[in-house]
C-alpha cells in the first residue's frame, strides 16, 4: 500500500543547532504511528514542517506519493493535513463554534450563517461526547475542554493525515478514553495518524508502529509495538537504559515552612488546612477539575481568597498579593506554561532573570553584569538546551521552557516551590532530571508542593500526598500508606461510583 505520508531525508537547521538530520519514515492509511523522543529530539520541528510553519533545508515530504513542500499552514490544510498542537492554537475571546470553524465559517448571501455554524459545531461536539454550548466563550472553558475543541477542528476539516501532539496532556480520564475511541474510528476510516506522546501506556494502547528520534536523528523504527518493547524504546530515546525514572530519595524534614489555614476561594469550595515542612515534597493529586491549580493560585496570591490565610515561617502573607508571596520566598510554576509561565518574545536569559530583577537592589550596571552571570549559571544547572541564552524562549521545547521557569525561581532565591503539572508534555529523560532537581532543592531545606494528575508520578515522587476532589481535600496520605487504589477512591467525586481504573471486584 502506498504511504499517505513520507518523510524523505528531511533536515532542518537553525543558527547553532541541527534540529533534524536525514529523517526518513512513512505512515500508511489506517495506521497510527507513534513519534517518540526526548524534548529537543526534533518531534515538534517535524510537525511544523508537515503543518507548513517551516520548510525543510534538505529532503522532502510526500503526500500520497507526491512530493510536496508547504509554504504556509493554509497549503498544508488544503492538502488534507491537520495538526493538533500541544500548545493550543485557539482564540479565547471567540465562541466555541467560531473557534471550531475558524477559517471556514459558513456564509449565506454573503453574511455569516450563524445557524449553520452552530449546527456544525453541535455535530462535532456530539461526536467528541462534549456537552458544550457552541456559543460559550472559549476562554471560559477548562484547558481540557479547550483541547477537545482543538481536536474538533481537525475532525471538521476531514483531514486524511492527522498529527496529534501530546493531545491528552490536559484531558481527564473520560476525555482521554473518548479521544482514544475517536482515533480508533479515524484509523478504521483509513486515515494516517501520527501520535506524539511521552505517555508510553498511550503509545502501547493506540499505536501500530513507532519511530524514535534522538538529537534530531531517526534512530529506531518499530513496525509493531507492545508493552514488551518499552525498555528498547526508552533506551533508544535516551541513548541509555532508564530504570526507575522517579529515583525517590528519602530525606529528613525540618520545621514547618508554610502553613495554610482555612483557605477558600474560587475553585476551592471547603476551607483548606495543611502544613509543609522544610525538606518535604508534598504531592497534590486529583482528577481534572479537582481544584489543585485553584489552590495554588490562592496560596500564591494570584487570586484573592474568600477566607483564610497563608503563613510563611510564622508570618501571615497579605491576601491576593503575589509580590509579597515572592518576597517571602514562594514561587509558582503554573500549569499553562505557554500563556502564564513564559514571556514568549523575550530571551531565555530574560525569562530566567524575570523574578530576580524585581528583587535586585544593585545599581543598573552591576545588576546587568550579575544578572547575565547568574542567569547563565542557573541555565547550566537546570541543563536548559538552547543555542544561546539570548534566543527567544518560544523557540525551545516545552521541557526546556519548564526547566527555564524553575531556573527563574531558583535564581530569585525561592524557598517554597509550587509546581503545577511541571512534567506535562515532558519526555522521560527531562522528567528524571526535574525530579532530581526537586529532591536536591528539598535536601537543601526547600519545600515543594507538587500537583499532578499522573497518579504514578505522585506516588513516585511525594513524601505525603494530598488528594483533592471537587474543590475539597478528600484525604492526606503518607507515602508508606499510599496505594493506587486508595488515592483513586479518595479522588472519585461520588461514593459508590465505579472506578474505571479498578477491576469489578475491587470497585
Amino acid at each position: 500500500m502506498t504511504a499517505l505520508l513520507e518523510y524523505r531525508g528531511v533536515g532542518k537547521r537553525f543558527p547553532g543547532v541541527v534540529a533534524l538530520d536525514d529523517v526518513c519514515f512513512a505512515v500508511r492509511g489506517g495506521e497510527v504511528r507513534a513519534l517518540i523522543g526526548e524534548n529537543g529530539a526534533g518531534k515538534s520541528t517535524l510537525l511544523k514542517i508537515l503543518g507548513g510553519q517551516y520548510r525543510p533545508d534538505s529532503g522532502t515530504l510526500a503526500v500520497a506519493g507526491e512530493a510536496r513542500s508547504f509554504a504556509s499552514p493554509r497549503e498544508s490544510q488544503d492538502a488534507g493535513i491537520a495538526i493538533i498542537h500541544q500548545e493550543l492554537q485557539l482564540a479565547p475571546e471567540l465562541s466555541v463554534a467560531e473557534n471550531l470553524l475558524l477559517g471556514a465559517l459558513p456564509r449565506r448571501h454573503g453574511l455569516l450563517d450563524r445557524i449553520a455554524m452552530r449546527e456544525r459545531a453541535r455535530a462535532v461536539l456530539a461526536r467528541l461526547g462534549e456537552p458544550i454550548d457552541p456559543d460559550t466563550r472559549l476562554g471560559d472553558l477548562s484547558i481540557g475542554r479547550r483541547q477537545m475543541v482543538e481536536i474538533g477542528r481537525a475532525l471538521l476539516r476531514d483531514a486524511r493525515i492527522i498529527a496529534f501532539d501530546e493531545p491528552t496532556s490536559s484531558l481527564s480520564t473520560r476525555e482521554t478514553e473518548r479521544l482514544m475511541a475517536i482515533i480508533g474510528d479515524l484509523r478504521a476510516e483509513g486515515r494516517a495518524i501520527i501520535y506524539v506522546s511521552h505517555r508510553m501506556e498511550e503509545v502501547f494502547a493506540l499505536a501500530d508502529s513507532a519511530t524514535v528520534l534522538r538529537d534530531g536523528r531517526h534512530v529506531l523504527d518499530a513496525e509493531h509495538v507492545s508493552a514488551d518493547d518499552e525498555p528498547r524504546l526508552l533506551a533508544a530515546m535516551a541513548g541509555r537504559e532508564i530504570a526507575d525514572i522517579y529515583a525517590y530519595r528519602p530525606r529528613t524534614h525540618g520545621d514547618v515552612a508554610m502553613r495554610v489555614a482555612g483557605l477558600a476561594g474560587p475553585g476551592v469550595r471547603a476551607p483548606v488546612d495543611l502544613a509543609v515542612a522544610r525538606g518535604e515534597v508534598l504531592g497534590l493529586f486529583g482528577l481534572v477539575g479537582a481544584g489543585r491549580s485553584e489552590l495554588f493560585r490562592l496560596i500564591f496570591g494570584a487570586v484573592r481568597p474568600h477566607a483564610g490565610h497563608v503563613e510563611v515561617e510564622g508570618r501571615a502573607l497579605p491576601p491576593g498579593e503575589p509580590r509579597a508571596a515572592i518576597a517571602a520566598g514562594l514561587a509558582l510554576a503554573p500549569e499553562d506554561r505557554k500563556d502564564q509561565g513564559i514571556v514568549p518574545v523575550a530571551s531565555v536569559r530574560e525569562n530566567v532573570a524575570l523574578a530576580w530583577r524585581n528583587l535586585a537592589r544593585a545599581t543598573p550596571l552591576l545588576r546587568r553584569a550579575t544578572e547575565a552571570a547568574e542567569a547563565a549559571r542557573q541555565i547550566g544547572t537546570m541543563r536548559v538546551k538552547a543555542a544561546s541564552p539570548d534566543v527567544a524562549i518560544a523557540t525551545l521545547s516545552g521541557g526546556n521552557q519548564q526547566k527555564a521557569i524553575i531556573a527563574r525561581w531558583l535564581m530569585a532565591g525561592a524557598r517554597i516551590l509550587l509546581l503545577d503539572e511541571p512534567t506535562r508534555g515532558i519526555d522521560v529523560g527531562a522528567r528524571s532530571e526535574i525530579y532530581g532537581h526537586i529532591y536536591g532543592f528539598a535536601e537543601d531545606g526547600g519545600s515543594v508542593l507538587f500537583a499532578s494528575s499522573d497518579m504514578a508520578e505522585v506516588l513516585g515522587v511525594a513524601d505525603r500526598i494530598v488528594v483533592m476532589c471537587e474543590g475539597r481535600i478528600a484525604g492526606i496520605v503518607d507515602r508508606a500508606d499510599a496505594t493506587a487504589d486508595r488515592l483513586l477512591r479518595l479522588a472519585l467525586p461520588e461514593r459508590g461510583t465505579r472506578n474505571p481504573f479498578l477491576d469489578d471486584e475491587a470497585a
